[in-house]
C-alpha cells in the first residue's frame, strides 16, 4: 500500500474528512505504518498511552480485564478506526487493550503529530469530542444493560 492509497484511507475517516489532501499526505508520510500478527497486542491496558493507530487493514478486539482479571471484549475495530486516542489526549493510562484479531495493518500517530494536527485543524477536535461522546454513550448503555437495568 502506498503513500496514495493511505491517503484515501484517512480521508474516509470521520476525524480527517475536512482535511485538504496534501495535509493528510504530510501524515501519512510523518506516520508510522506498523503490521500486527494475529493475536498481537497493539498495546496493553495500564500502559502508558505514547501513540494512537488508524486501521488500514484488519480487524482488532478492544478488551478491558475485570478485576477478576479476565478480559472481556467490549468492541470490534476494523478499517477506518482509531484507537488509542485517549490515552494521549488524557495523559492516562490506556484505558483497554487492543488484540488484532487478524493480521492488522495500521498507522501510528505519535502524541506529537496527533496534538499538531488538533492544532493546525479544530475541526479535528471537534471530532474526536463526537467519537469519544458517543463511545461514552454507548458504554454507559452497556454497564446500565448488564447490571439490568
Amino acid at each position: 500500500m502506498g503513500l496514495e492509497q493511505e491517503v484515501d484511507i484517512l480521508r474516509r475517516i470521520p476525524l480527517f474528512q475536512n482535511i485538504e489532501p496534501s495535509k493528510l499526505k504530510l501524515m501519512a508520510f510523518a506516520s508510522e505504518r506498523v503490521t500486527f500478527a494475529d493475536g498481537a497486542a497493539l498495546f496493553e491496558q495500564g500502559e502508558e498511552g505514547d501513540a494512537a493507530y488508524i486501521v488500514l487493514d484488519g480487524t482488532a478486539d478492544v478488551q478491558v480485564t475485570a478485576d477478576g482479571g479476565s478480559a472481556i471484549t467490549i468492541a470490534q475495530v476494523a478499517s477506518n478506526d482509531i484507537v488509542g486516542e485517549i490515552a494521549i489526549l488524557c495523559d492516562v493510562p490506556r484505558t483497554a487493550s487492543v488484540v488484532a484479531t487478524s493480521e492488522l495493518t495500521t498507522l501510528k500517530i505519535t502524541k506529537e503529530l496527533f496534538f499538531r494536527l488538533v492544532h493546525d485543524f479544530p475541526q479535528i477536535g471537534v471530532e474526536v469530542m463526537r467519537v469519544l461522546a458517543h463511545r461514552l454513550e454507548t458504554t454507559t448503555r452497556q454497564l446500565r444493560e448488564a447490571r439490568g437495568g
